[in-house]
């Protein structure tokens, strides 16, 4: 059985590239950024017919028509990752990654921060460190541990405290 080539799709003009970002929107909650950037990829994929593309207007007529919500996105991806038990410094880079703006990223940030040893403390937990190991760890374990901690957003001082505690210590004492 011969395979039949497959008919590349027609280039994009303005109506079907508005239709794509409708869909896009339709499917998956998203940021201006990450929608400008789907847009633009597209164009490149299927190439262009007509007068200059501007995506960027797009994402922003979407955000207009109240399709997308940066901050609304933001706050729900903030609070999915501080579960996870990232830090703020690793939720504020995958926001700006998202395309979402400083004055957005700033307004989430003070919510992230008063988790931060909640989800340090989450993420000890699920990484067994610190008061969750089975056995005091020495100094190169502890050392592996301030690490991955540092790597999931968290401050220096809290990931030395948490990766220093002994097994069955109280993570609470963190909070004081």
């Amino acid at each position: 059985m011969a395979r039949v080539p497959r008919q590349s799709a027609p280039p994009l003009d303005r109506s079907s590239l508005e239709r794509l970002a409708l869909r896009y929107v339709e499917r998956f909650a998203t940021t201006r950024g990450r929608l400008t950037d789907y847009l633009r990829r597209k164009i490149r994929e299927r190439g262009w017919d007509g007068e200059a593309a501007d995506p960027a207007a797009i994402a922003d007529r979407m955000a207009e028509l109240g399709y997308i919500d940066d901050r609304a996105w933001g706050e729900a991806k903030a609070s999915t990752m501080a579960r996870r038990g990232l830090g703020a410094r690793r939720v504020a880079g995958v926001l700006r990654q998202a395309g979402i703006g400083g004055d957005d990223v700033d307004a989430i940030a003070p919510a992230v921060a008063d988790r931060s040893v909640d989800a340090a403390i989450a993420y000890a937990r699920r990484r067994r460190i610190g008061p969750f190991a089975d056995q005091p760890g020495d100094r190169p374990t502890r050392e592996k541990h301030v690490a991955a901690l540092l790597r999931a957003g968290h401050s220096f001082q809290l990931a030395r405290a948490l990766a220093s505690m002994n097994p069955g210590d109280d993570p609470v004492k963190l909070l004081e």
